[in-house]
């Protein structure tokens, strides 16, 4: 069966400029333009839209979705049972919070009591599902489905005095930043070391193993992703390029 443009933004449940916008960046091209120069979409076409739709879902950027797709080793069959698990874990981490929120909620209305450790695992499951969304597809290309699951793992094994120990570090790391910076910004400096070699300690609440590399590509990512850098440059401009170096200097990977 055959779709125009409109026939099949209906069918989908999105709009029409939409696979006009896929069309023009090369992610879905129709099958072909016909004698009246509308695009015309057919089975294959809709099988990757299908692909498409399941990515955004996920929060996969058009940019990587595309090189997913036009990728030589791209597998359909291999991909939708990836997009099942990755559902399956949505839902899972979904079932947390509602019954977390169901517990919270009956404790507030006079019901059963929520301990605090069910408060802070419901809080944990909470802060993985929003590292997922923000920054899941960038760190499972980086360093692979295990060291993202390890990492997660830890996460939720984490004692509530230990969160807090993660929490004071990081802040702590922010402090000498600054101090660094303003008293002369050497990224080799003893304070910029002390800042690095927390960071390390910091990392270790989140990794399973530490791998010096692993530290040193994480640095590059604060400073290549607009998300990771106005984090650290929210109060002062530059902070994740002198991290990022000083991190590079502690672990030997300046280049």
């Amino acid at each position: 069966m055959e779709y125009s443009v409109q026939k099949l933004a209906k069918l989908a449940g999105i709009s029409s400029r939409t696979l006009r916008y896929y069309d023009e960046i090369g992610l879905l091209k129709p099958a072909r333009i016909n004698s009246s120069g509308y695009r015309i979409y057919g089975e294959a076409e809709v099988n990757k839209l299908q692909q498409i739709l399941f990515y955004r879902e996920l929060d996969v950027s058009l940019e990587a979705i595309k090189e997913i797709l036009h990728s030589p080793e791209f597998d359909g069959i291999a991909a939708l049972k990836d997009h099942r698990e990755k559902l399956l874990e949505r839902r899972r981490q979904l079932d947390l919070l509602l019954a977390n929120v169901d517990k919270t909620i009956e404790m507030a209305e006079g019901g059963t009591r929520m301990n605090d450790k069910e408060k802070f695992e419901g809080f944990k499951q909470k802060m993985i599902e929003e590292n997922e969304q923000k920054y899941g597809t960038e760190i499972r290309e980086k360093y692979g489905e295990e060291a993202v699951e390890q990492s997660y793992a830890k996460v939720k094994g984490m004692t509530e005095e230990q969160h807090r120990e993660a929490e004071r570090l990081a802040e702590q790391i922010m402090l000498l930043l600054s101090d660094a910076i303003a008293t002369g910004g050497d990224p080799a400096g003893e304070l910029a070391q002390q800042a690095a070699g927390l960071h390390k300690k910091w990392l270790m609440h989140y990794w399973g193993n530490y791998n010096a590399e692993a530290h040193a590509n994480l640095a590059q990512m604060y400073v290549d992703d607009e998300r990771f850098r106005q984090y650290y440059d929210k109060n002062q401009p530059g902070t994740a390029e002198f991290l990022r170096d000083a991190i590079h200097i502690y672990t030997g990977m300046k280049k």
